[in-house]
């Protein structure tokens, strides 16, 4: 049996939902049961705008390989724009 595990973080960026593109102010993030997604658990990230109500909302539903492979491209493509002097330090 899994307890469903979430984590909330702030965030700045941008999302495209239903009415087009809106300001991202939080990211969801929670191991849990997938409303979709065909795997008994699942990465699930919804990012939000709460204040703009819920068509202000991004979600995904990633398998555990899926979610890990995510993580270390975001992580390789942030440190090579690092190493290329993209990123202010």
């Amino acid at each position: 049996m899994c307890t469903m595990i979430v984590e909330k973080v702030k965030i700045d960026g941008s999302g495209k939902g239903t009415q087009g593109w809106f300001p991202l102010q939080q990211a969801n993030v929670s191991y849990d049961h997938p409303f979709d997604a065909p795997y008994e658990h699942a990465l699930n990230i919804d990012f939000v705008n709460e204040a703009q109500g819920p068509s202000a909302r991004v979600a995904v539903e990633l398998s555990e390989s899926a979610a890990r492979e995510l993580v270390r491209t975001i992580l390789a493509v942030l440190d090579q724009a690092e190493s290329g002097g993209h990123l202010a330090k």
